[in-house]
Protein backbone atom coordinates (compact mmCIF):
# COMPACT_ATOMS: atom_id res chain seq x y z
CA UNK A 1 0.00 0.00 0.00
CA UNK A 2 1.38 3.14 -0.26
CA UNK A 3 2.47 5.85 2.05
CA UNK A 4 -0.17 7.93 2.71
CA UNK A 5 0.77 12.04 1.68
CA UNK A 6 1.24 14.41 4.32
CA UNK A 7 2.12 18.09 4.44
CA UNK A 8 3.50 18.78 7.99
CA UNK A 9 4.89 22.53 7.75
CA UNK A 10 5.41 25.06 10.15
CA UNK A 11 6.58 28.71 9.18
CA UNK A 12 10.06 29.84 10.69
CA UNK A 13 10.89 33.26 12.37
CA UNK A 14 13.59 34.73 10.79
CA UNK A 15 14.61 38.49 11.37
CA UNK A 16 18.21 38.57 9.77
CA UNK A 17 18.86 36.51 6.37
CA UNK A 18 22.09 34.24 5.76
CA UNK A 19 23.00 37.22 3.65
CA UNK A 20 23.20 39.75 6.63
CA UNK A 21 20.49 41.21 5.41
CA UNK A 22 17.46 42.60 8.50
CA UNK A 23 14.30 41.56 6.35
CA UNK A 24 12.01 39.69 8.82
CA UNK A 25 9.59 37.29 7.31
CA UNK A 26 5.57 37.53 8.20
CA UNK A 27 6.03 35.64 11.38
CA UNK A 28 8.95 37.67 12.41
CA UNK A 29 6.75 41.01 12.30
CA UNK A 30 5.31 41.19 15.41
CA UNK A 31 8.81 40.43 17.07
CA UNK A 32 10.30 43.19 15.57
CA UNK A 33 9.72 45.85 18.65
CA UNK A 34 11.48 43.92 20.85
CA UNK A 35 15.07 44.08 18.46
CA UNK A 36 14.16 47.90 18.00
CA UNK A 37 13.99 48.21 21.46
CA UNK A 38 18.21 46.96 22.13
CA UNK A 39 21.14 49.61 22.61
CA UNK A 40 24.06 49.20 20.56
CA UNK A 41 26.01 47.40 23.81
CA UNK A 42 23.48 45.05 23.60
CA UNK A 43 23.84 44.52 19.64
CA UNK A 44 27.54 44.23 19.95
CA UNK A 45 27.74 42.21 23.06
CA UNK A 46 25.73 39.44 21.30
CA UNK A 47 28.55 39.30 18.45
CA UNK A 48 31.42 39.66 21.18
CA UNK A 49 29.69 36.72 23.59
CA UNK A 50 29.08 34.42 20.22
CA UNK A 51 32.89 35.03 19.13
CA UNK A 52 33.78 34.03 22.36
CA UNK A 53 32.01 31.12 22.20
CA UNK A 54 33.39 29.72 19.06
CA UNK A 55 37.01 30.55 20.23
CA UNK A 56 36.65 28.60 23.62
CA UNK A 57 35.12 26.10 21.57
CA UNK A 58 38.36 25.62 19.88
CA UNK A 59 40.40 25.28 23.17
CA UNK A 60 38.58 22.73 24.43
CA UNK A 61 38.64 20.46 21.26
CA UNK A 62 42.32 21.05 21.65
CA UNK A 63 42.77 20.15 25.29
CA UNK A 64 40.82 16.75 24.86
CA UNK A 65 42.81 16.17 22.15
CA UNK A 66 45.93 16.65 24.21
CA UNK A 67 44.76 14.28 26.44
CA UNK A 68 43.78 17.35 29.07
CA UNK A 69 40.03 16.65 28.93
CA UNK A 70 38.17 13.26 29.17
CA UNK A 71 35.28 14.65 26.54
CA UNK A 72 35.11 17.94 25.29
CA UNK A 73 30.83 18.66 23.70
CA UNK A 74 31.26 21.31 20.37
CA UNK A 75 29.15 24.00 20.04
CA UNK A 76 30.13 25.55 16.85
CA UNK A 77 27.37 26.92 14.85
CA UNK A 78 24.58 27.09 17.56
CA UNK A 79 25.70 30.93 19.31
CA UNK A 80 23.45 32.15 17.89
CA UNK A 81 20.31 30.05 19.24
CA UNK A 82 22.56 30.12 22.46
CA UNK A 83 23.47 33.69 23.06
CA UNK A 84 20.08 35.03 21.95
CA UNK A 85 18.21 33.06 23.87
CA UNK A 86 20.13 33.23 27.06
CA UNK A 87 20.07 37.21 27.11
CA UNK A 88 16.52 36.68 26.40
CA UNK A 89 16.63 35.68 29.93
CA UNK A 90 16.22 37.90 33.15
CA UNK A 91 18.57 37.50 36.17
CA UNK A 92 15.57 35.88 38.53
CA UNK A 93 15.04 33.18 35.74
CA UNK A 94 16.07 29.66 35.85
CA UNK A 95 18.13 28.18 33.32
CA UNK A 96 18.46 24.44 32.77
CA UNK A 97 21.29 23.44 30.06
CA UNK A 98 22.01 19.72 28.54
CA UNK A 99 25.49 19.95 28.10
CA UNK A 100 26.54 21.99 25.02
CA UNK A 101 25.66 25.52 26.39
CA UNK A 102 28.88 26.31 27.61
CA UNK A 103 28.06 29.99 26.70
CA UNK A 104 25.24 30.20 28.17
CA UNK A 105 26.78 29.81 31.56
CA UNK A 106 28.87 32.43 30.86
CA UNK A 107 26.87 34.87 30.13
CA UNK A 108 25.23 34.21 33.30
CA UNK A 109 28.29 34.15 34.81
CA UNK A 110 29.49 30.77 35.03
CA UNK A 111 33.35 30.57 35.12
CA UNK A 112 34.34 28.13 31.90
CA UNK A 113 37.12 26.68 34.09
CA UNK A 114 33.99 25.04 36.30
CA UNK A 115 32.86 23.39 32.76
CA UNK A 116 36.09 22.24 32.02
CA UNK A 117 36.79 20.59 35.63
CA UNK A 118 33.73 18.60 35.07
CA UNK A 119 34.35 17.35 31.68
CA UNK A 120 37.94 16.81 32.90
CA UNK A 121 36.32 14.19 35.74
CA UNK A 122 37.48 15.89 38.39
CA UNK A 123 34.49 17.53 39.92
CA UNK A 124 30.98 15.76 41.51
CA UNK A 125 28.44 18.73 39.94
CA UNK A 126 30.00 21.39 38.42
CA UNK A 127 28.56 24.81 40.44
CA UNK A 128 26.01 26.19 42.70
CA UNK A 129 23.31 27.39 40.82
CA UNK A 130 22.46 29.90 42.63
CA UNK A 131 26.17 31.34 42.44
CA UNK A 132 25.95 31.49 38.77
CA UNK A 133 23.01 33.19 37.93
CA UNK A 134 20.30 30.43 38.67
CA UNK A 135 22.64 28.06 35.67
CA UNK A 136 21.68 24.62 36.39
CA UNK A 137 24.08 21.99 36.69
CA UNK A 138 24.63 20.01 33.12
CA UNK A 139 22.94 16.46 32.53
CA UNK A 140 24.62 14.00 31.20
CA UNK A 141 21.72 11.49 30.92
CA UNK A 142 19.86 13.55 28.19
CA UNK A 143 16.33 14.94 28.02
CA UNK A 144 16.18 14.76 32.30
CA UNK A 145 16.86 17.78 32.56
CA UNK A 146 13.18 18.51 31.26
CA UNK A 147 11.50 16.95 33.90
CA UNK A 148 14.17 18.99 36.14
CA UNK A 149 12.92 22.28 34.91
CA UNK A 150 9.39 21.56 35.10
CA UNK A 151 9.44 20.18 38.54
CA UNK A 152 11.44 23.78 39.39
CA UNK A 153 8.89 25.35 37.39
CA UNK A 154 5.96 23.91 39.51
CA UNK A 155 8.16 24.87 42.67
CA UNK A 156 7.81 28.58 41.78
CA UNK A 157 4.11 27.99 41.38
CA UNK A 158 3.73 26.75 44.85
CA UNK A 159 5.98 29.16 46.03
CA UNK A 160 3.91 32.06 44.14
CA UNK A 161 7.50 33.42 43.14
CA UNK A 162 5.87 34.18 39.41
CA UNK A 163 2.41 35.48 37.52
CA UNK A 164 2.25 37.74 40.67
CA UNK A 165 2.35 41.25 38.10
CA UNK A 166 5.98 41.96 39.18
CA UNK A 167 7.72 41.54 35.95
CA UNK A 168 11.18 42.74 37.92
CA UNK A 169 10.66 39.48 40.36
CA UNK A 170 8.33 37.37 38.47
CA UNK A 171 10.40 34.28 37.89
CA UNK A 172 10.63 31.46 34.71
CA UNK A 173 12.52 28.53 33.37
CA UNK A 174 14.21 28.12 30.48
CA UNK A 175 15.31 24.51 29.57
CA UNK A 176 17.62 23.52 26.50
CA UNK A 177 17.18 20.38 25.12
CA UNK A 178 18.06 19.10 21.57
CA UNK A 179 16.39 17.45 18.92
CA UNK A 180 17.57 13.84 19.70
CA UNK A 181 16.39 14.44 23.34
CA UNK A 182 12.43 15.03 21.92
CA UNK A 183 11.90 11.10 21.07
CA UNK A 184 12.92 10.30 24.71
CA UNK A 185 10.21 9.89 27.59
CA UNK A 186 11.29 12.15 29.82
CA UNK A 187 10.82 14.72 27.28
CA UNK A 188 7.18 14.40 26.52
CA UNK A 189 6.02 13.34 30.07
CA UNK A 190 7.42 17.33 30.78
CA UNK A 191 5.27 18.18 27.99
CA UNK A 192 2.35 16.96 29.83
CA UNK A 193 2.88 17.78 33.54
CA UNK A 194 3.79 21.66 32.07
CA UNK A 195 1.17 21.77 29.94
CA UNK A 196 -1.38 20.61 32.74
CA UNK A 197 -0.37 23.11 35.58
CA UNK A 198 0.67 25.59 33.22
CA UNK A 199 4.26 26.31 34.53
CA UNK A 200 5.77 29.25 33.81
CA UNK A 201 8.25 27.68 31.25
CA UNK A 202 10.02 27.56 27.81
CA UNK A 203 11.15 24.67 26.14
CA UNK A 204 13.90 25.29 24.19
CA UNK A 205 14.96 22.78 21.06
CA UNK A 206 18.00 23.38 19.58
CA UNK A 207 16.88 21.39 16.25
CA UNK A 208 20.92 20.90 15.15
CA UNK A 209 19.86 18.18 12.53
CA UNK A 210 21.62 15.30 14.20
CA UNK A 211 20.81 13.18 17.14
CA UNK A 212 24.84 12.39 17.58
CA UNK A 213 24.45 9.87 13.89
CA UNK A 214 20.65 9.72 13.84
CA UNK A 215 19.47 12.19 11.08
CA UNK A 216 16.17 14.53 12.17
CA UNK A 217 14.06 13.36 9.69
CA UNK A 218 14.62 9.67 11.32
CA UNK A 219 12.98 11.21 14.56
CA UNK A 220 10.00 13.27 13.44
CA UNK A 221 7.98 13.52 10.33
CA UNK A 222 6.86 16.80 10.89
CA UNK A 223 8.33 19.78 12.39
CA UNK A 224 9.00 19.81 16.00
CA UNK A 225 7.82 23.09 17.24
CA UNK A 226 4.45 21.11 16.17
CA UNK A 227 4.60 19.00 18.99
CA UNK A 228 3.65 22.12 21.24
CA UNK A 229 0.04 22.26 19.93
CA UNK A 230 0.19 18.53 20.44
CA UNK A 231 0.81 19.06 24.22
CA UNK A 232 -1.40 22.31 24.26
CA UNK A 233 0.92 24.78 24.11
CA UNK A 234 2.12 27.08 21.59
CA UNK A 235 5.30 26.50 19.47
CA UNK A 236 7.11 29.02 17.28
CA UNK A 237 9.88 27.22 14.40
CA UNK A 238 12.86 30.29 14.17
CA UNK A 239 16.01 30.11 12.41
CA UNK A 240 18.19 29.14 15.12
CA UNK A 241 21.08 31.18 13.19
CA UNK A 242 19.45 34.22 13.48
CA UNK A 243 20.47 35.78 16.71
CA UNK A 244 17.84 38.10 16.68
CA UNK A 245 15.28 36.04 16.22
CA UNK A 246 16.18 33.83 19.10
CA UNK A 247 16.06 36.52 21.00
CA UNK A 248 13.02 38.30 20.48
CA UNK A 249 10.76 34.84 20.81
CA UNK A 250 12.60 33.84 24.03
CA UNK A 251 11.82 37.35 25.51
CA UNK A 252 8.28 37.11 24.59
CA UNK A 253 7.60 34.01 25.64
CA UNK A 254 9.50 33.77 28.79
CA UNK A 255 7.55 37.08 29.67
CA UNK A 256 4.20 35.65 28.84
CA UNK A 257 5.75 32.35 30.97
CA UNK A 258 6.30 35.00 34.23
CA UNK A 259 2.39 36.84 33.31
CA UNK A 260 0.78 33.16 34.10
CA UNK A 261 0.42 32.46 30.21
CA UNK A 262 1.56 29.03 30.99
CA UNK A 263 4.65 27.04 28.65
CA UNK A 264 5.38 27.25 25.16
CA UNK A 265 7.82 25.51 23.28
CA UNK A 266 10.79 26.61 20.73
CA UNK A 267 12.46 25.01 17.73
CA UNK A 268 15.38 26.75 16.96
CA UNK A 269 16.30 25.10 13.76
CA UNK A 270 20.36 25.49 13.59
CA UNK A 271 23.23 23.06 12.54
CA UNK A 272 26.11 21.06 14.72
CA UNK A 273 29.06 22.08 12.89
CA UNK A 274 31.59 19.98 14.78
CA UNK A 275 31.15 16.50 15.59
CA UNK A 276 28.60 15.27 18.75
CA UNK A 277 31.54 15.11 21.33
CA UNK A 278 35.09 14.71 20.48
CA UNK A 279 34.74 10.88 20.93
CA UNK A 280 32.23 11.10 17.75
CA UNK A 281 33.40 10.99 13.88
CA UNK A 282 30.82 13.21 11.85
CA UNK A 283 32.08 12.28 8.53
CA UNK A 284 30.98 8.74 9.28
CA UNK A 285 27.56 9.94 8.41
CA UNK A 286 27.20 13.22 7.18
CA UNK A 287 27.91 14.84 3.74
CA UNK A 288 30.54 17.18 2.65
CA UNK A 289 27.92 19.19 0.64
CA UNK A 290 25.77 19.56 3.90
CA UNK A 291 28.21 20.78 6.06
CA UNK A 292 29.39 23.18 3.12
CA UNK A 293 24.90 23.87 2.95
CA UNK A 294 24.94 25.40 7.00
CA UNK A 295 28.62 26.76 6.47
CA UNK A 296 26.88 29.24 3.85
CA UNK A 297 24.11 29.74 6.80
CA UNK A 298 26.97 31.04 9.64
CA UNK A 299 25.60 32.93 12.29
CA UNK A 300 28.55 34.78 13.63
CA UNK A 301 29.06 35.76 9.87
CA UNK A 302 25.84 37.25 8.99
CA UNK A 303 25.62 39.38 11.97
CA UNK A 304 28.66 40.59 11.42
CA UNK A 305 27.59 41.91 8.07
CA UNK A 306 24.27 43.24 9.34
CA UNK A 307 26.91 45.05 12.30
CA UNK A 308 29.32 46.88 9.55
CA UNK A 309 26.07 47.96 7.80
CA UNK A 310 24.68 49.76 10.69
CA UNK A 311 28.67 51.30 11.29
CA UNK A 312 30.11 48.69 13.56
CA UNK A 313 34.16 49.72 12.88
CA UNK A 314 36.81 47.84 11.56
CA UNK A 315 38.37 48.70 15.49
CA UNK A 316 35.22 46.96 17.03
CA UNK A 317 36.05 43.27 15.43
CA UNK A 318 39.94 43.23 15.96
CA UNK A 319 38.97 44.32 19.49
CA UNK A 320 36.53 41.08 19.83
CA UNK A 321 39.11 39.34 18.34
CA UNK A 322 41.51 39.85 20.55
CA UNK A 323 38.99 39.71 23.83
CA UNK A 324 38.02 36.12 22.53
CA UNK A 325 41.83 35.23 21.90
CA UNK A 326 42.51 36.49 25.47
CA UNK A 327 39.73 34.62 26.91
CA UNK A 328 40.67 31.38 24.89
CA UNK A 329 44.19 31.20 26.09
CA UNK A 330 43.27 32.42 29.96
CA UNK A 331 40.71 29.52 30.38
CA UNK A 332 43.41 27.22 28.59
CA UNK A 333 45.92 28.31 31.27
CA UNK A 334 43.85 27.87 34.18
CA UNK A 335 42.69 24.64 32.97
CA UNK A 336 46.16 23.54 32.85
CA UNK A 337 46.62 24.11 36.32
CA UNK A 338 43.70 22.41 37.52
CA UNK A 339 44.03 19.39 40.02
CA UNK A 340 42.64 15.93 40.95
CA UNK A 341 40.25 16.16 44.02
CA UNK A 342 41.45 15.00 47.77
CA UNK A 343 40.09 11.42 48.30
CA UNK A 344 37.91 12.38 51.31
CA UNK A 345 35.70 14.37 48.33
CA UNK A 346 34.06 11.96 47.61
CA UNK A 347 32.42 11.64 51.50
CA UNK A 348 32.19 15.25 51.75
CA UNK A 349 28.10 15.71 50.50
CA UNK A 350 26.69 13.01 51.24
CA UNK A 351 24.99 13.91 54.26
CA UNK A 352 24.66 17.56 55.46
CA UNK A 353 26.19 16.66 58.60
CA UNK A 354 29.14 14.44 59.81
CA UNK A 355 27.46 10.83 59.73
CA UNK A 356 29.70 7.67 61.51
CA UNK A 357 28.99 5.87 57.90
CA UNK A 358 31.07 7.78 55.84
CA UNK A 359 33.50 8.48 58.83
CA UNK A 360 33.92 4.38 58.67
CA UNK A 361 33.74 4.21 54.81
CA UNK A 362 36.86 7.03 54.51
CA UNK A 363 38.85 5.12 57.10
CA UNK A 364 38.54 2.23 55.23
CA UNK A 365 39.53 3.53 51.68
CA UNK A 366 42.35 5.36 53.59
CA UNK A 367 43.72 2.11 55.09
CA UNK A 368 43.57 0.66 51.14
CA UNK A 369 44.63 2.91 49.51
CA UNK A 370 48.12 2.77 51.80
CA UNK A 371 48.00 -0.40 51.91
CA UNK A 372 49.70 -0.12 48.68
CA UNK A 373 52.83 2.01 49.60
CA UNK A 374 54.84 -0.95 50.63
CA UNK A 375 54.21 -3.02 47.64
CA UNK A 376 55.70 0.40 45.55
CA UNK A 377 58.81 0.89 48.29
Amino acid sequence: MAARERDFTAPTVQLLTPEGELRPSPEAEAYLPLVEALDDATLQRFYRDMTVSRRLDVAGANLQRQGQLALWVPSSGQEAAQVGSAHAARPQDHLFPSYREHIVGMIRGLDPVRILALLRGITQGGWNPEENGNFHLYTLVLASQTLHATGYAMGLQFDGATATGDPETDAAVLVYYGDGSTSQGDANEALVFASSYETPQVFFIQNNQWAISVPVSRQSRSPLSLRGGGFGMPGVRIDGNDVLASYAVTRQSLEEARAGQGPSLIEALTYRMGAHTTADDPTKYRTDDEVAYWAERDPIARYRTWLEGRGASAAFFDEVDQEASDVAADVRRRALELTGPTRAAIFEHVYSEPHPLMVEQHAWLDEFENSFDGDAA
